[in-house]
């Protein structure tokens, strides 16, 4: 490989680049409004649910049960109605996700028996969102109880009534269970895979359009070389985005990088080359723009943004949708950014996820190299 005609092709697709305003744009300015638009838009977390009360005892203890859900940040009590009509008028027009219904003899049958059924109405449009909030209710309900059982007056009548078992929960690595922290690692991998394909898709592309493609067949310049040479330029664009997003995941979304910020730009990088080759070999089979950028959002967005884990752990898909994440290298790249963010892991437990990011990168251009052909047909 003479690395001097290589060098001549990167310049001329770097002069290429800032020629056409158009491409930085694409490098650089959609990577920030993806980050930003996904990293604020898109989130799992469930608080300030709005809630309506149907309360028929209207007593002081059930005043406060219905204070220890307005008190916490997880609900918001949007209104008091006096009719399960009204109540459900609500809930079906999505003025509200949740109601609580106390029944009328809520006070008196605390006092006798020491138990008494509260309804809990959720609106199942959601589903994973109804499971949260019944999750963060039944806790509320089960504090509200510890609470009364520590009152004297209470304690006889609810005594029998209390679990035997303590259980005391520690969360790990996510311990405020903000979900920005595990999207913004994944949101990077997607981003990454999304732009370095787009970025790349129309070098070889536009060579051939704009009818400079025999030229450079012309030339005794090697297909390694061609290639190399192209990608270089995309490479660096690539790498500023990965620094951009590590920045902005820091300052702006304030997700903590647990791990060491080498490993997040040595693995980046890694897969940076599978995805800019991805880009080119696209190219190099539409040989028309239009066909490799649509080509390049259907094959790296959806598989990147769906089967990677980015969205939903893999563990839950079916079965034959778990075998297809093996051929998705988003998926690797996800594991790796989601363990160096949050568990500060090293290569001791990443090296297998890097091994197929390395044989990703390596099958791309070789195969980009076998297909590409210096020829007008």
């Amino acid at each position: 490989m003479n690395l001097r005609r290589t060098k001549a092709i990167a310049r001329k697709e770097a002069i290429q680049i800032l020629r056409d305003p158009r491409s930085l744009i694409m490098g650089i300015a959609i990577p920030v409004m993806l980050l930003l638009l996904f990293g604020f838009a898109l989130t799992f977390d469930v608080d300030q649910v709005e809630t309506v009360v149907l309360d028929r005892d209207r007593t002081q203890l059930s005043g406060d049960f219905v204070d220890r859900f307005g008190s916490s940040h997880y609900f918001k009590i949007k209104a008091h109605v006096s009719s399960d009509e009204a109540l459900q008028k609500m809930i079906d027009a999505g003025k509200a996700q949740m109601g609580i219904v106390i029944p009328h003899d809520f006070s008196k049958r605390i006092n006798e028996e020491g138990v008494i059924p509260v309804q809990i109405i959720l609106d199942g449009y959601d589903s994973n969102t109804a499971n949260i909030i019944q999750g963060y209710a039944a806790g509320l309900v089960q504090l509200f109880s510890l609470e009364l059982f520590r009152k004297p007056q209470y304690r006889q009548s609810v005594k029998r009534n209390l679990p035997s078992v303590d259980v005391q929960t520690r969360v790990w690595f996510n311990t405020d269970l903000e979900s920005k922290n595990a999207i913004v690692p994944g949101l990077i991998a997607v981003i990454m895979m999304v732009i370095g394909a787009l970025l790349t898709s129309l070098t070889i592309a536009r060579e051939w359009e704009r009818g400079t493609m025999e030229q450079l067949i012309s030339t005794p310049i090697k297909n390694t070389e061609l290639i190399l040479g192209k990608l270089s330029p995309y490479f660096i664009i690539g790498f500023l985005d990965i620094s951009i997003s590590v920045i902005m995941g820091q300052f702006i979304f304030k997700v903590p990088l647990r791990g060491n910020p080498l490993l997040v730009f040595g693995a980046s990088s890694i897969f940076l080359i599978g995805a800019l080759g991805l880009g080119f070999l696209i190219s190099v089979v539409a040989r028309s723009q239009f066909l490799a950028t649509q080509m390049a959002m259907v094959i790296t967005f959806l598989p990147a943004f769906l089967l990677s884990g980015f969205i939903s752990p893999i563990s839950q898909m079916p079965k034959a949708i778990q075998l297809v994440t093996y051929l998705i290298p988003a998926r690797y790249f996800v594991a790796i950014l989601k363990g160096i963010y949050m568990k500060g892991i090293g290569m001791n437990i990443i090296w297998v996820e890097g091994i197929f990011l390395v044989l990703f990168g390596f099958i791309i251009l070789m195969i980009s190299n076998r297909k590409f052909r210096k020829k007008l047909v």
